[in-house]
C-alpha cells in the first residue's frame, strides 16, 4: 500500500533529490522548498533512508489540517487516534518548523502537539507516554506554513547527513549531503579522475568514491527511527541492506590535497574508516604547486570564504586559484563553491554555470569553469562557447527561482541545518586556514610524479557476486560499525540514555514543559 512521504533537503538541492527519487522508483514526485514530496510503500521508505544521498530526513505525514490558533492545533492533533503509534510505555518527542505570522514561537506549536497527545492518553488510560528528547521511540515533526499544518512521523531519526564514516573533522566541515548534492549536480559519476585540491576533512573525496562505486550512503549507519516503529519489517530491511546490485567498479581515481598536515591526517582516517583507501588518495600538497594532471580530471572544491581575514589575503587566495586553473588545468572542468562575489571575481574566469546553494545559513553559489586554452574572445571567434544550451536553460530557470524565493522568517529549523554552516573560517579553530603557508611541499601534482601507485593503497576490492559482502552493516576499516556496536545500544526498547527530567518553569508566554513529568 502506497502512502505519502516527504524528503527534506537543503535549498538548491531539490531537483537533484527529485532525480534520485525517480531513480529509486518513487511515484507522484513534487518539488517544494527544501523538500520533495512523493508516494511509495514501506520498501520505498526504507530505501529512501538507506540510498538517498541528498536527503536530510524522510518524513511520513499522518495528518494535514488548517489551524489559525494554538487551540485549533491542539484540537486537530487530539482528534488523531494516537494508539496507532504510541502506548503508555512509548517515549516520544516533537520538533517543529514554522513559517507563520500567527505563531510567534515554533516550540509553542510543538508543546501544543505534545499536550494534545498526552491529554488523549490520560483521558483514555489514566496514564501517559513520556517525553524523551534524546533517542525517543517515536519522533514527530510538525510543519506550519501560515495556516497549513502537516504532522508527520520522522522515519530517519538522526539526520541522514551523519553517514557514520566521519572519524574527525576540521573546523566547519562541509555537510555530507551538500557535498554529495554538489557532485551529483556536476554530472560526474566516476567517468574520470576527480580532484579536490583543498579537501579539508575529505568529505568531497569520500562522497565521490561512494557515488563512483554505487555504494549506498546508509551502509555505515547504526540505526534508523523506523526500526523502533511497531510495524517495522526487519526481514525487508535486511534484504534492502544486503542488496548490492547498484555497486560497480571504479576505473579511475580520486585525489584529495590540502596544505594543512592535520587536515590531511584527518581526511586519511575518514577515508580509511569508509573502506575507500583503494579509490581515494589523500596527500599534503599546496594548491599553488598544482600542475596539469596526466589524466583527464574534474576539480570540485570548496575554498575558504571566512570573513575574519583581511580582504587582500582572501582575494589573493582566489586569484591564485584562477591562475592555477588557467595555466595548469587546460581542457578540464572546475567547480567552485563559495560565498562572496568578490571572491569569484578574483578568480578572473567566466563561469559557464552558476547555481545558488545554501551552505547552512549562507547563500552561496556553485560555479562551473570550463578551462580553455587562449583568450575568451579568440575562443568565441572560433565558434566556441562556454555554455551549452542546457546550461543556458538551467541558469534562466535558476534566475527566475531566485527572484521568486520567499525569504519569510522561519521560526524553527532542523539541528543539522544550524550546526554546520560550512563557513570555513580563517580566524578561529584548530585548523584555521590563515595560518597555512604556501610552499610547504615541493611535490608536483602530476600523477607520474606523485608516486601514489594504487597498489600501495589500502584496498577494498570490488566485490563480485561470488564473494562475501564486504560491507557488513556498520563496516569499514579501522572502526566497528556493527549495529548495536560498542558504545551505543540501539536495541529496540533500550533505555541507555535514560529519561530526561524536565523541571517546571514559569513562563509568561507559555508553560514550556507543563506536563512533561506529570504522572
Amino acid at each position: 500500500m502506497e502512502f505519502e512521504l516527504i524528503a527534506k533537503t537543503f535549498q538548491g538541492l531539490e531537483t537533484v533529490l527529485a532525480s534520485e527519487l525517480i531513480d529509486l522508483g518513487a511515484n507522484n514526485i513534487q518539488i517544494g522548498r527544501r523538500m520533495v514530496s512523493f508516494t511509495g510503500d514501506k520498501e520505498t521508505m526504507y530505501r529512501a533512508n538507506f540510498q538517498l544521498r541528498t536527503a536530510i530526513r524522510i518524513l511520513k505525514p499522518i495528518s494535514h489540517f488548517k489551524a489559525k490558533t494554538a487551540d485549533e492545533v491542539y484540537d486537530a492533533v487530539k482528534r488523531i487516534d494516537w494508539t496507532q503509534y504510541l502506548t503508555n510505555d512509548t517515549t516520544f518527542a516533537v520538533d517543529s518548523v514554522v513559517f507563520s505570522t500567527e505563531f510567534k514561537h515554533s516550540k509553542f506549536v510543538a508543546y501544543k502537539v505534545k499536550d494534545a497527545i498526552v491529554d488523549q492518553f490520560r483521558e483514555k488510560t489514566g496514564n501517559r507516554p513520556n517525553i524523551r528528547i534524546v533517542n525517543p521511540d517515536i519522533q514527530l515533526h510538525i510543519h506550519v506554513a501560515e495556516y497549513d499544518c502537516t504532522l508527520a512521523l520522522d522515519s530517519s531519526g538522526e539526520s541522514l547527513h551523519r553517514r557514520g564514516y566521519r572519524q574527525e573533522a576540521v573546523e566547519a566541515p562541509l555537510n555530507e549531503v551538500l557535498a554529495a548534492g554538489i557532485i551529483l549536480q556536476t554530472g560526474w559519476r566516476g567517468e574520470c579522475d576527480l580532484i579536490d585540491p583543498m579537501c579539508g576533512s575529505g568529505t568531497f573525496a569520500v562522497e565521490a568514491a561512494l557515488i563512483a562505486r554505487g555504494i549506498a550512503p546508509g551502509v555505515f549507519r547504526k540505526e534508523y527511527a523506523f526500526e523502533k516503529w511497531p510495524d517495522f519489517d526487519s526481514e525487508l530491511f535486511e534484504r534492502i541492506y544486503e542488496d548490492d546490485s547498484r555497486e560497480k567498479e571504479f576505473e579511475h581515481h580520486i585525489y584529495g590535497y590540502d596544505n594543512n598536515r592535520q587536515a590531511v591526517e584527518i581526511a586519511t582516517r575518514n577515508v580509511k574508516a569508509a573502506g575507500l583507501s583503494k579509490e581515494v588518495t589523500i596527500a599534503l600538497q599546496d594548491f599553488k604547486d598544482f600542475t596539469q594532471p596526466k589524466e583527464k580530471s574534474i576539480i570540485i572544491t570548496n575554498p575558504p570564504y571566512g570573513e575574519r581575514i583581511s580582504a587582500p589575503d582572501l582575494l589573493g587566495l582566489y586569484k591564485m586559484i584562477g591562475e592555477r586553473f588557467k595555466h595548469q588545468f587546460v581542457g578540464g572542468d572546475a567547480w567552485v563553491l563559495s560565498y562572496r562575489e568578490e571572491c569569484f571575481e578574483a578568480i578572473g574566469l567566466k563561469p559557464s554555470l552558476r547555481t545558488p546553494l545554501y551552505n547552512g545559513s549562507l547563500e552561496c553559489e556553485l560555479r562551473k569553469y570550463q578551462i580553455f586554452d587562449g583568450k575568451f574572445n579568440d575562443m568565441r571567434a572560433g565558434g566556441g562557447d562556454i555554455k551549452t544550451a542546457q546550461e543556458r536553460r538551467l541558469m534562466a530557470d535558476q534566475k527566475r527561482f531566485k527572484q521568486k524565493r520567499d525569504f519569510k522568517t522561519r521560526l524553527g529549523e532542523q539541528p543539522e541545518e544550524r550546526e554546520l554552516s560550512g563557513d570555513r573560517n580563517f580566524g578561529k579553530g584548530k585548523y584555521a586556514r590563515e595560518d597555512r603557508k604556501f610552499g610547504r611541499d615541493d611535490r608536483k601534482f602530476g600523477r607520474d610524479e606523485r608516486g601514489f601507485g594504487r597498489k600501495d593503497n589500502a584496498d577494498r576490492p570490488f566485490r563480485k557476486d561470488s564473494e562475501e559482502r564486504s560491507f557488513k552493516r556498520g563496516g569499514g576499516e579501522g572502526r566497528d560499525f556493527k549495529r548495536g556496536g560498542e558504545g551505543r545500544d540501539f536495541k529496540r526498547g533500550g533505555d541507555k540514555f535514560g529519561k530526561k527530567n524536565f523541571e517546571r518553569r514559569n513562563d509568561k508566554t507559555f508553560n514550556k514543559f507543563r506536563r512533561d513529568n506529570e504522572d
